[in-house]
């Protein structure tokens, strides 16, 4: 539960959700999304986790800007990906 004052900071900030590899989840997404943040940028190593997490905030009012893999981990299947998430326009 974030105070008052943590919810005025954060309100309008960059937050950067690094999540395990099981993802954020729908408590982790509802609580974040309270708190209005200007943008997230969320750090994923399982695309299937990343894609339940982004419908989820999609759900809250958030839209996916853009979203980048990067391949750091050679001849494995691991990928690493982020992605940009902003308020819808109303």
């Amino acid at each position: 539960e974030a105070s008052p004052a943590e919810r005025r900071r954060l309100q309008g900030a960059t937050v950067v959700l690094d999540p395990p590899r099981a993802g954020a989840k729908k408590p982790v997404v509802d609580a974040l999304a309270e708190l209005h943040p200007a943008q997230v940028v969320y750090v994923a190593c399982d695309p299937v986790a990343l894609a339940r997490d982004v419908a989820l905030f999609a759900e809250r009012g958030y839209e996916l800007r853009s979203v980048r893999s990067f391949d750091l981990f050679p001849h494995t299947h691991h990928v690493e990906s982020v992605a940009v998430l902003v308020p819808a326009a109303s």
